[in-house]
């Protein structure tokens, strides 16, 4: 089977995280990098044998030697490049949100289906073994259908300093969205949300979403910046879903390694995405595998979802509006 050619767009923190895994898959090929910090994308690109290295998206996306192009760009900066990239035939991962606009989200399924491409949302937690596991339980009826669900997703102080740029409920809490949104495998009907802004004036850095679904499971998401740094803990999550069968749940915040210095503790995440003998390893990988594997093949994406992405951005612009309006809101689709 040929290699499957990439083309990254954004090489921020993240970005660079999709360079590394990229570059550890023997099944894929980096042809270009772009980024508009010009010193970066050369650093990168030679660091990483990449040849072609671009400041502007449009000059990548005039190759035709790229079969999927991966965007890691700022938020609010995703669907001009996306929509660009399929109509010049390509295939395109969004990182997560994909957008902080329905209209941009619904813009570029649109796009995807006209061209008849691939589009891949990045909500890579479906791809993490603890909650691809609950799904399976789920499923298979060892925990049957949710009746109930709790998602914890809490980050340190000094990262909000940094991605308060965004409103919390894209940032953080949109990757327990897709999450209720695929454990439900139903609509949400009814969104009821709290915000406190206690480090910010505008974006909170506490926030609280009640979820109602049309099949009647009820969805809990509490999503907040508030770990101190000293704390050692990057990744403060949890995971509670009560089904009709059984319960299934877990914490991370004490199951790590922990590493004692003179520095204080500090317990690295494994999950997502590590290197480690000059190799990257995780969740980002395994899902960049199934979406070049997809690509590969010609063969449609059944384990993620960009119809669900959507709804995601339309569930988090209700809770945006509930939490500004302090009544129960409607997602517009």
């Amino acid at each position: 089977m040929s290699k499957v050619r990439v083309g990254i767009i954004g090489l921020g923190s993240w970005g660079s995280c999709h360079l590394e895994a990229f570059h550890a898959m023997p099944q894929v090929e980096v042809v270009a990098l772009c980024d508009r910090n010009g010193e970066r994308v050369k650093e990168l690109g030679d660091k990483y044998s990449v040849p072609n290295v671009y400041t502007k998206s449009e000059e990548l996306l005039e190759r035709t030697d790229i079969d999927l192009v991966s965007i890691a760009t700022f938020e609010h900066e995703h669907c001009g490049p996306a929509v660009a990239a399929l109509n010049s035939g390509k295939h395109v991962l969004v990182e997560k949100p994909v957008s902080t606009k329905l209209e941009e989200a619904a813009e570029m399924a649109a796009a995807a289906e006209r061209n008849g491409k691939f589009i891949f949302a990045g909500h890579l937690l479906r791809f993490e073994p603890r909650y691809a596991d609950i799904k399976n339980a789920i499923v298979s009826g060892r925990i049957g259908e949710p009746q109930s669900m709790y998602l914890k997703r809490g980050r340190t102080k000094g990262m909000f300093r940094t991605y308060k740029r965004t409103h919390t409920v894209f940032e953080l809490t949109v990757h327990d969205l897709d999450i209720a949104i695929w454990y439900a495998g139903s609509r949400v009907k009814t969104v009821k949300a709290y915000g406190k802004a206690v480090n910010d004036e505008v974006v909170p850095d506490i926030l609280w979403s009640c979820l109602e679904f049309e099949n009647g499971t009820m969805a809990f998401l509490h999503s907040n910046w508030m770990t101190p740094d000293e704390a050692g803990i990057v990744m403060n999550d949890a995971a509670e879903v009560i089904g009709l069968n059984g319960t299934a749940q877990f914490a991370n915040s004490g199951s790590n390694l922990q590493l004692w210095d003179g520095a204080g503790r500090t317990s690295p995440d494994y999950f997502i995405h590590h290197t480690l003998n000059g190799s990257a390893f995780g969740v980002l990988r395994e899902q960049l595998t199934y979406i070049c594997n997809c690509v590969a093949a010609g063969t449609k994406p059944e384990y993620t979802s960009f119809d669900d992405a959507v709804h995601g951005i339309a569930v988090a612009e209700a809770i945006i509006r509930s939490c500004a309006s302090g009544r129960e809101e409607y997602p517009q689709a």
